[in-house]
């Protein structure tokens, strides 16, 4: 081994330690560069290349003095226009500092003042210069916080010109449906005289605006859909396919408020809503194709389809309940986020239903609008739980088949156009299509229905008397009123010839349903009548004669009626079949039970006999006047007309207090008074003229 001098040795020492200092100080240097920008006037400039950045807390890194010198560990060197999850600390949520030296020196006569654009950032943050806090978005843990979604933020700097500008970021744990990528600055922030930057956000505003034109037109229908689907709903509850077309416009409404107009919603108000929000949609879509693909007659289904929208909403509304826990919590972040995978689930998976109700409908025969509806449901749907369904998860599984779906297929004017969106725009095409349809066919249908009432109230105009016959030593009157423009009620007074000539017959009675089917069996009723009653004046063998020829003629419907014959004496013969009993001045006349007519071939009637003195008041009634019905569901009752009958009111008199109380049904009233001998009889009818 050949030994240099000692000399020698001392001198290359000392080289090399000279050599240390030099590296040593370069790194220093390195580890910290100042960012120069001169003359900086009236535009702006990015604060772009490496950033020192440090993951955790220490408030003293807002401090020049401390921070990325060579006396502290852990610093790193990032890009300011990626996120940190991008950059070598994927799924990292916390704190997190970043750190840039900035020289800024104005351009001769520029306004001294500078300020600061900042794009976005995850999630919350507060901005330091030279250890001064000069701005913050949002507030950090332990009461965190932050925005939805937002425009970009400016904050004003003052007349800077050399120091420390340190960003303390601190981003929430991640969702189920979070990407590792997240976490920090996603652009590097920009400076400039506060005209530059002002103009510098107008414009990126407005680019936003406009790459949101064709979305918010489609909202625009999505809302005249729900708004006009609702209004039509209300006219007519029955049509529920109507009322399910407005939940399910309402529900992209309501989340493009929520999440997609930059409104200043906190991130944990804007997803808890959200959800079942969404889940309403599904909902509303389900319900939708049970209807269009006319699936809504298997009760099993409807079942299974109210049990599922159940468990979505449910499943939903909890799954946003869960954004309002402290997820700052490290006890209880993992089995928050686990809670919110298994809930995701579930209603992920629920989304895949429209699946088995198209499989369902390929049976049967269905109209093309119906048929481009579910095609296009089908679609939209399985478009939005396949993106969904792998998005779960992603930051473990590395998927990007999510982004591949909603990746933008061509962009025009700005605005991007993805599968999900081109789905969603051909759903609502269909359901405007499907709409118009059904419009059509409801206004051809009620054309047809029309001409049917037409008819009845040609046939009820033939069948209500015009005039009521004089009835010797009576005061009458009778009044008619039905529910809709044509009823089942019907009477007739049939002046009687032979044995009992000068004494009327006086039919009362009832008919199950509406229109012209009620009124064609009460043409049948009132023709057999008239014929009957020229050769059997007594009111059981009527009835009898009445029932023969009803039954099995009337569809699975029946009618009740009241027969009576009266004397110019006042004695009064009735038969009741199963129609309600008169009212003999403050009381119910007690008539034996019969079968209304229609039922059963064998049903007989008994007849009953009574005579009616000076000033009895006799009333007839159908139970139209007993069941009228308040807005509040309460029911006219027997109290009610116990009470009115008390009165010995006049028939228009009677049928106006159940009109008044709430008419759920025809009313038909009729009434006798025995005058004193001498007194002149009258008749007085109220009922309405159709035209």
């Amino acid at each position: 081994m050949v030994r240099l001098p000692r000399r020698i040795t001392y001198v290359a020492a000392l080289l090399f330690l000279l050599i240390g200092a030099a590296l040593s100080r370069a790194g220093a240097q390195s580890a910290a560069p100042v960012l120069s920008i001169e003359g900086l006037g009236k535009g702006t400039e990015s604060l772009s290349g490496p950033w020192q950045f440090h993951l955790g807390d220490n408030p003293a890194w807002a401090f020049p003095e401390t921070g990325d010198d060579e006396r502290n560990v852990g610093w790193e060197q990032i890009s300011g226009d990626k996120t940190w999850g991008a950059q070598g600390h994927p799924s990292y949520t916390g704190y997190a500092w970043y750190r840039k030296h900035v020289h800024l020196s104005p351009a001769p006569g520029a306004a001294p003042d500078f300020a600061m654009l900042i794009r976005r950032i995850d999630d919350s943050y507060e901005i330091y210069w030279n250890g001064t806090l000069i701005g913050k978005n949002g507030s950090l843990p332990p009461h965190p916080f932050f925005y939805f979604s937002q425009p970009a933020q400016t904050f004003g700097l003052g007349p800077v010109r050399d120091g420390v500008l340190a960003i303390r970021v601190w981003k929430a744990p991640l969702n189920s449906f979070d990407s590792d990528k997240l976490g920090g600055l996603y652009f590097a922030p920009v400076v400039g005289s506060p005209a530059a930057i002002t103009a510098m956000k107008a414009q990126f505003d407005y680019a936003w605006l406009r790459s949101r034109q064709y979305g918010f037109g489609l909202l625009s229908l999505y809302s005249l859909v729900m708004i006009l689907s609702l209004l039509a709903w209300l006219r007519d509850r029955h049509k529920r396919m109507l009322l399910w077309m407005a939940v399910f416009s309402f529900a992209p409404v309501a989340a493009q408020i929520l999440t997609g107009m930059r409104l200043p919603w906190s991130y944990d108000l804007a997803l808890g809503l959200l959800q079942p929000v969404l889940s309403l949609q599904d909902i509303g879509l389900w319900f939708l194709l049970l209807y269009l693909l006319k699936l809504d007659d298997k009760p099993l289904l409807s079942y299974a389809t109210r049990l599922l929208a159940i468990i979505s909403i449910i499943s939903a509304s909890l799954d946003g309940a869960l954004t309002l826990l402290d997820w700052t919590n490290p006890l209880i972040v993992v089995w928050v986020q686990l809670a919110d995978a298994a809930l995701t689930a579930v209603f992920t998976v629920a989304e895949a239903y429209p699946l088995l109700l198209v499989a369902l409908a390929l049976r049967k025969r269905l109209d093309s609008s119906r048929w481009l509806v579910a095609i296009a449901a089908f679609f939209a749907e399985m478009i939005s739980v396949v993106r969904i369904a792998v998005q779960q998860g992603s930051r473990y599984t590395h998927w990007t088949l999510a982004d591949k779906i909603g990746a933008p297929l061509f962009t025009i004017n700005g605005n991007v156009f993805n599968a999900q969106i081109i789905a969603n725009t051909l759903l609502l095409l269909a359901i405007i299509y499907a709409a118009y349809h059904s419009m059509r066919d409801s206004t051809r249908r009620q054309s047809e229905l029309e001409q049917e009432f037409q008819s009845a109230r040609e046939l009820q105009q033939v069948l209500i008397p015009e005039t009521l016959p004089s009835l010797p030593g009576f005061a009458m009157t009778s009044a008619y009123r039905p529910a809709q423009e044509v009823g089942g009620d019907f009477f007739q007074i049939i002046p009687l010839e032979g044995e009992f000539k000068g004494s009327t017959l006086i039919l009362l009675g009832d008919v199950s349903g509406k229109g012209l089917r009620a009124a064609m069996a009460v043409s049948l009723i009132v023709g057999a009548v008239r014929t009957l009653a020229r050769f059997s004046p007594h009111p059981a063998e009527i009835l009898s004669e009445l029932n023969l020829r009803l039954c099995g003629r009337l569809q699975g419907g029946f009618a009740t009626c009241l027969a009576m014959r009266v004397g110019t004496d006042g004695h009064c013969v009735m038969a009741s079949a199963g129609h309600p009993s008169p009212f003999l001045n403050k009381q119910e006349l007690k008539l034996p039970g019969a079968l209304p007519l229609g039922i059963v071939l064998s049903a007989t009637y008994e007849e009953t006999g009574i005579d009616l003195r000076e000033g009895d008041h006799f009333a007839l009634y159908t139970d139209g006047l007993l069941e009228a019905r308040s807005a509040s569901g309460e029911i006219f009752s027997f109290d009610r007309l116990d009470a009115l009958f008390r009165t010995h009111p006049d028939a228009a008199r009677a049928t106006d207090a159940a009109v008044s109380f709430g008419q759920d049904d025809d009313i038909t009233v009729l009434t006798l008074t025995r005058l004193a001998s001498g007194e002149q009889s009258s008749t007085r009818l109220s009922a309405p003229h159709f035209v």
